[in-house]
């Protein structure tokens, strides 16, 4: 008698994310307020029959219950927790000075106008009286508390007359000057770039008071503007002095005792491959051939942990400031450049403490075993990516047959990962070369290649291994607290738009699961490649998916389709990875499970970190993208539209990937119309049609360096 196998089922993509779907139930509660509702009855009325969705239904309920938004009646059935008509939530500051109030109490953004604010600012936490009736189809409100300030300080540029000053607040977030008292100046100098401190905000005055707390420099100066970039979103760009002190009296010793307690890899061929500019060795990799056939690969990463003690100065320091930031011209590490780049930095011949992931890999890249633990290393050699890539072409070179077996089981993991539903989006870099003054000469790209790619999949395998160590096979009630790299299903909605927008191009992604959303994504993304309408795809294929963070509750990393995922290798730039070489170390040594409020706090201020990090980063590319264009006004180039909105287009050039606005009071031809879901604007009289994609002519007009801003307008062809 014969059996049929069974046809193991595709994974099925939820139809909603998580954010999306808790939008959705919560509409449900509240139109529902006396009735009770169990998941199924939720997915029956969102008319939602796959179990991937249904299981996130019931995730969503019970972590809205921890929130006091539902309440749980008895085991499994749910009701609105009514709270009356007070809600909390964020500020987020329009251009014309009222806001949105974003708020995970109600469903809809409720609208403050200016009046209504009572001086409250971007990114501050209040309390609002919510008014009973929507007005001009939304729901407004007013501000009636301040529970918690966002900031007090900021930075501008100083104006001074004869009888007062101004600071003029960089970024679109601030619309208010702050008038500074003369006497509150403290050295400024009118044109001066620096920060200032709101001391007093009288009720009925249009203006904040503010003194001078620091001058950066004059306007114009390199690392004046560096500076004030960075003091525009909150991150520092010093240390204090007692913090240098404490890094200094850190002994870089390694001891005879702190050696036996570690496995020792000295002998074992190790090299680590950076950037050419890289000052911070975080990672190092060994390799050598075991009796049996099989290799042993070594991750091996900077003991970040052994020197840095929890409740210290250099914690507290490293933990406010989360990761490092990479502006254009300069990085400001994490942890004071003694640490960052000498005792913790992997240089060569120097015996280093690392905390490593080591593999058993057979020639199919299959790990048989596996080991955690505290190591120590001596890196025989330091690569640049530039000569890695050579060895790896050429095939001869220092350690060559070292490389290019790691870059074999590299190719097989790669490979073997794409087959598994990760998707590929293989960027290019914006960089520059600058001049000694600070100034951008050129402009440049940097992508990817196999030795970047070889670096990368070990780093992977290490976070993916290091993160199901902890996570898998445990019973849920048993699982221990730890720090995952969480990436979110995509939703539908947004999957379908961006599928009908590529449809224009002839493009198409398919919809099934998400396996095959991974497999048809990677297709479009090798097929855009040198095209001209290849960044704004990338780019709207990026938007089409949720946002990477870091949290204690693990939902899997969709975009590289791995159902269990940390950060571990970088702990000398990131300080999630510092807490997972804390956790891991405390779990290997038989630990309980550490407090999980405690550490959702910390990924929750990680993940704000790390995202304003990468705006202060864009930001800076953007400075220097305009301080470079300024000479070229008046020239014109061939762009690619890469953005529509209701006051104009962004245009970005197909020379140097800078983008700029066409605004569409400068499109005097006709009068044109934003059309959303269509990505474009249409002339009323005439119909023509602009939309992302097309390829047009532009001619700059103007540069702005405060706004980090160019301006474009149209050229024709005839």
């Amino acid at each position: 008698m014969t059996h049929k196998k069974k046809k193991r089922k595709k994974k099925q993509l939820p139809a909603y994310n998580k954010k999306t779907l808790r939008k959705f139930i919560l509409e449900i509660f509240r139109k529902n307020p006396q009735k009770t509702f169990n998941y199924k009855q939720i997915a029956k009325r969102l008319d939602i029959k796959d179990d991937a969705t249904r299981k996130l239904i019931n995730s969503v309920l019970n972590q809205l219950r921890n929130e006091e938004k539902l309440e749980e009646i008895y085991t499994g059935k749910f009701k609105f927790l009514i709270k009356g008509a007070y809600i909390t939530g964020i500020v987020d500051m329009t251009r014309h000075g009222a806001a949105y109030i974003i708020s995970n109490d109600i469903d809809d953004d409720i609208f403050v106008s200016q009046a209504n604010l009572m001086h409250a600012l971007n990114g501050d936490e209040v309390k609002v009286y919510v008014w009973a009736r929507k007005k001009k189809h939304r729901v407004e409100g007013e501000v009636v508390e301040i529970l918690q300030k966002s900031r007090s300080t900021f930075v501008g540029t100083v104006e001074i007359s004869k009888h007062f000053a101004f600071l003029i607040p960089e970024g679109k977030n601030m619309i208010h000057d702050l008038f500074i008292p003369l006497n509150k100046l403290n050295g400024a100098h009118n044109g001066d770039k620096a920060i200032a401190e709101i001391i007093e905000w009288p009720k009925d005055a249009k203006n904040p008071i503010g003194e001078i707390v620091e001058v950066l420099g004059p306007t114009g100066d390199n690392d004046a503007e560096m500076h004030a970039i960075l003091a525009e979103f909150d991150l520092p760009h010093k240390y204090p002095e007692r913090i240098i002190a404490e890094a200094e009296k850190i002994p870089d010793i390694i001891t005879e005792e702190e050696i036996k307690k570690r496995r020792d890899f000295r002998d074992i061929i190790t090299f680590t491959i950076d950037p050419e500019d890289a000052k911070d060795f975080d990672d190092a990799l060994s390799i050598r051939k075991l009796t049996n056939g099989n290799y042993e690969i070594g991750v091996h990463i900077a003991d970040v942990s052994h020197y840095v003690q929890p409740n210290t100065l250099l914690d507290e320091e490293a933990y406010n400031r989360a990761t490092s930031v990479y502006l254009v011209d300069r990085v400001v590490p994490m942890l004071p450049e003694r640490l960052s780049n000498k005792i913790c930095s992997l240089r060569p011949d120097e015996e280093k403490l690392t905390f490593s992931a080591v593999f058993e890999m057979n020639d199919k890249a299959h790990v048989i075993n596996q080991w955690f633990g505290k190591t120590i290393i001596k890196s025989n050699r330091r690569f640049t990516y530039d000569q890695a890539q050579e060895i790896i072409e050429t095939g001869t070179g220092d350690l060559s047959e070292e490389m290019l077996k790691l870059n074999d089981l590299a190719q097989k993991l790669r490979a073997d990962r794409y087959k598994r539903g990760s998707i590929s989006f293989d960027r290019f870099e914006v960089k520059f070369h600058i001049g000694e003054d600070g100034k951008p000469l050129d402009i440049y790209f940097k992508h990817s290649k196999e030795a970047n790619k070889l670096i990368e999949e070990f780093m992977l395998l290490a976070n993916k291994k290091v993160a199901e160590s902890i996570g898998k096979g445990k019973a849920k009630n048993a699982a221990k607290t730890f720090v995952y790299r969480v990436h979110d299903e995509p939703d539908l909605e947004k999957l379908n738009t961006f599928s009908n927008f590529i449809k224009r191009y002839g493009y198409k992604i398919s919809l099934k699961n998400r396996k095959e959303i991974a497999g048809s994504m990677n297709e479009l993304l090798e097929e855009v490649q040198g095209k001209a309408e290849q960044n704004v795809i990338e780019n709207l294929a990026i938007r089409s998916m949720a946002k990477a963070e870091y949290s204690v509750d693990n939902i899997g990393h969709y975009g590289l389709a791995f159902d269990y995922y940390t950060h571990f290798t970088s702990p000398i730039r990131r300080y999630p990875d510092l807490m997972v070489h804390r956790l891991l170390q405390h779990y290997l040594h038989g630990g309980t499970s550490a407090v999980k409020a405690e550490y959702e706090k910390k990924c929750k201020h990680s993940s704000d970190m790390e995202n304003r990090a990468a705006q202060a980063e864009r930001a800076s590319v953007k400075y220097k993208q305009v301080e470079f264009m300024q000479d070229r006004l008046g020239e014109i180039f061939e762009g690619v539209i890469s953005g529509i909105t209701e006051w104009g287009m962004y245009v970005e050039l197909v020379e140097n990937k800078v983008e700029g606005m066409v605004a569409l009071r400068e499109m005097d031809d006709d009068f044109y119309i934003f059309n959303e879901k269509e990505y474009s604007i249409i002339g009323e009289k005439y119909g023509k049609k602009f939309t992302i994609g097309d390829t047009v002519k532009v001619q700059i007009v103007r540069a702005n360096l405060r706004k980090k801003q160019l301006d474009y307008i149209l050229v024709n062809d005839n």
